[in-house]
């Protein structure tokens, strides 16, 4: 959903139609863009809406880390591998785990 210009509302503004605002929220949809010094600073959003959000990126991060990790097999099967010297070497670490 765009942000519309009636939907950006300055902070100082914000605080006198807080419940008038949330209202806006949650019965038509409307997220808020609170500015503060002209610059957007936070926003007003759905508490359903917001888990929503915290689900998508959630999903995306295991998306990511299931390509990391089909990327990883990939390599190993092709036989890009180091063996654990070079590694530790690449680190920075000692064969013991300490950092040089």
């Amino acid at each position: 959903m765009s942000i519309r210009a009636s939907d950006v509302v300055p902070l100082s503004e914000a605080r006198a139609r807080l419940a008038e605002l949330a209202d806006d929220v949650v019965l038509r949809g409307n997220e808020k863009l609170l500015t503060r010094n002209g610059v957007g600073y936070v926003a007003l959003v759905d508490a359903r809406r917001l888990d929503y959000y915290h689900a998508l990126e959630a999903e995306h991060a295991n998306l990511v880390l299931v390509g990391e990790a089909l990327e990883g097999l990939a390599d190993l099967a092709a036989g890009r591998i180091v063996d654990e010297r070079e590694l530790d070497r690449a680190l920075g670490v000692t064969p013991t785990g300490k950092l040089r």
